[in-house]
Protein backbone atom coordinates (compact mmCIF):
# COMPACT_ATOMS: atom_id res chain seq x y z
CA UNK A 1 0.00 0.00 0.00
CA UNK A 2 1.45 3.34 -1.20
CA UNK A 3 0.98 5.44 1.99
CA UNK A 4 1.50 8.82 0.80
CA UNK A 5 -1.63 8.00 -1.27
CA UNK A 6 -2.97 6.72 1.09
CA UNK A 7 -2.91 9.76 3.47
CA UNK A 8 -3.56 12.36 0.26
CA UNK A 9 -6.61 10.49 -0.36
CA UNK A 10 -7.76 10.24 3.08
CA UNK A 11 -7.42 14.16 3.69
CA UNK A 12 -9.57 14.85 0.53
CA UNK A 13 -12.05 12.74 0.99
CA UNK A 14 -12.18 13.45 4.65
CA UNK A 15 -12.41 17.00 3.20
CA UNK A 16 -15.31 15.99 0.83
CA UNK A 17 -16.88 13.83 3.84
CA UNK A 18 -17.31 17.44 5.81
CA UNK A 19 -18.39 19.52 3.00
CA UNK A 20 -21.13 17.13 1.05
CA UNK A 21 -22.38 16.18 4.60
CA UNK A 22 -23.03 19.71 5.51
CA UNK A 23 -24.73 19.88 2.04
CA UNK A 24 -26.79 17.20 2.08
CA UNK A 25 -27.95 16.67 5.64
CA UNK A 26 -27.33 20.14 7.39
CA UNK A 27 -29.37 21.71 4.27
CA UNK A 28 -31.70 19.46 1.68
CA UNK A 29 -32.34 17.24 4.31
CA UNK A 30 -32.67 19.12 7.67
CA UNK A 31 -36.15 20.04 7.31
CA UNK A 32 -36.89 15.62 6.17
CA UNK A 33 -34.70 14.56 9.03
CA UNK A 34 -35.69 17.29 11.93
CA UNK A 35 -37.95 14.66 13.11
CA UNK A 36 -34.34 11.79 13.36
CA UNK A 37 -32.85 14.53 15.46
CA UNK A 38 -35.53 16.32 17.61
CA UNK A 39 -34.48 15.84 21.29
CA UNK A 40 -30.85 14.34 20.75
CA UNK A 41 -29.44 16.48 18.57
CA UNK A 42 -27.18 19.21 20.77
CA UNK A 43 -28.98 22.04 19.18
CA UNK A 44 -26.11 24.18 17.16
CA UNK A 45 -23.70 23.15 20.00
CA UNK A 46 -21.97 20.84 17.68
CA UNK A 47 -18.87 19.53 18.90
CA UNK A 48 -16.68 20.42 15.99
CA UNK A 49 -13.06 18.60 16.60
CA UNK A 50 -15.52 15.41 16.51
CA UNK A 51 -17.45 16.12 13.00
CA UNK A 52 -13.03 16.70 11.48
CA UNK A 53 -11.81 13.70 12.93
CA UNK A 54 -15.25 11.38 12.30
CA UNK A 55 -15.05 12.75 8.60
CA UNK A 56 -11.83 12.18 8.00
CA UNK A 57 -11.92 8.93 9.18
CA UNK A 58 -14.57 8.22 6.93
CA UNK A 59 -12.05 9.42 4.12
CA UNK A 60 -9.33 7.26 5.36
CA UNK A 61 -11.82 3.91 5.13
CA UNK A 62 -12.41 4.89 1.73
CA UNK A 63 -8.74 5.55 0.74
CA UNK A 64 -7.99 2.46 2.44
CA UNK A 65 -10.45 0.49 1.00
CA UNK A 66 -9.75 1.98 -2.72
CA UNK A 67 -5.25 1.85 -2.02
CA UNK A 68 -5.90 -1.92 -1.32
CA UNK A 69 -8.14 -3.01 -4.14
CA UNK A 70 -6.25 -0.88 -6.87
CA UNK A 71 -8.17 1.49 -7.87
CA UNK A 72 -6.64 3.72 -10.34
CA UNK A 73 -9.40 5.06 -11.98
CA UNK A 74 -11.44 7.98 -11.38
CA UNK A 75 -14.74 5.31 -12.53
CA UNK A 76 -13.74 2.36 -10.62
CA UNK A 77 -13.09 4.87 -7.68
CA UNK A 78 -16.90 6.46 -7.96
CA UNK A 79 -18.35 2.88 -8.55
CA UNK A 80 -15.82 1.23 -5.64
CA UNK A 81 -16.95 4.29 -2.97
CA UNK A 82 -20.55 4.28 -3.75
CA UNK A 83 -20.64 0.14 -2.94
CA UNK A 84 -18.17 1.05 0.08
CA UNK A 85 -21.12 3.64 1.47
CA UNK A 86 -23.94 1.23 -0.19
CA UNK A 87 -22.96 -1.71 2.17
CA UNK A 88 -21.81 0.41 5.03
CA UNK A 89 -24.43 2.75 5.87
CA UNK A 90 -27.40 0.09 4.94
CA UNK A 91 -25.45 -2.31 7.31
CA UNK A 92 -25.55 0.59 10.31
CA UNK A 93 -28.53 2.22 9.42
CA UNK A 94 -30.82 -1.25 9.41
CA UNK A 95 -29.22 -2.25 12.64
CA UNK A 96 -30.03 1.50 13.95
CA UNK A 97 -33.61 0.90 12.51
CA UNK A 98 -34.33 -2.67 14.59
CA UNK A 99 -32.93 -1.67 17.51
CA UNK A 100 -33.73 2.41 18.35
CA UNK A 101 -37.00 4.21 17.60
CA UNK A 102 -34.69 7.35 16.07
CA UNK A 103 -35.95 7.06 12.26
CA UNK A 104 -38.36 5.92 10.20
CA UNK A 105 -37.66 3.35 7.11
CA UNK A 106 -38.07 6.21 4.59
CA UNK A 107 -35.30 8.63 7.21
CA UNK A 108 -33.11 5.28 6.74
CA UNK A 109 -33.30 4.92 2.95
CA UNK A 110 -32.96 8.75 2.56
CA UNK A 111 -29.73 8.39 4.72
CA UNK A 112 -28.83 5.31 2.83
CA UNK A 113 -28.88 6.87 -0.26
CA UNK A 114 -26.93 10.05 0.84
CA UNK A 115 -23.71 8.78 2.00
CA UNK A 116 -24.35 6.47 -0.94
CA UNK A 117 -24.03 9.66 -3.09
CA UNK A 118 -21.44 11.43 -0.74
CA UNK A 119 -19.20 8.19 -0.83
CA UNK A 120 -19.75 7.55 -4.20
CA UNK A 121 -18.13 11.20 -5.05
CA UNK A 122 -15.29 10.88 -2.16
CA UNK A 123 -14.54 7.81 -4.03
CA UNK A 124 -14.28 9.45 -7.05
CA UNK A 125 -12.05 12.77 -5.67
CA UNK A 126 -9.91 10.29 -3.59
CA UNK A 127 -9.01 8.01 -6.78
CA UNK A 128 -8.28 11.60 -8.62
CA UNK A 129 -5.96 13.16 -5.56
CA UNK A 130 -4.22 8.87 -5.64
CA UNK A 131 -4.38 7.75 -8.71
CA UNK A 132 -1.25 6.24 -10.38
CA UNK A 133 0.92 8.91 -12.14
CA UNK A 134 1.76 7.69 -15.68
CA UNK A 135 5.03 9.19 -17.68
CA UNK A 136 5.26 9.75 -20.85
CA UNK A 137 8.09 8.43 -22.31
CA UNK A 138 9.85 10.77 -24.65
CA UNK A 139 12.55 10.23 -27.77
Amino acid sequence: MNTRKFFLGGIAGGIIYFLLGYLIYGILLRDYMKPLVDGVDRGGNEIFWSLIVGNLLLGFLISYVLNRSGVATVSDGLTTGAVTGLLFSSGYDLIMYGTTNLASLSQVAADIAAFTVISAIAGAVIAMVARPVTRVATA
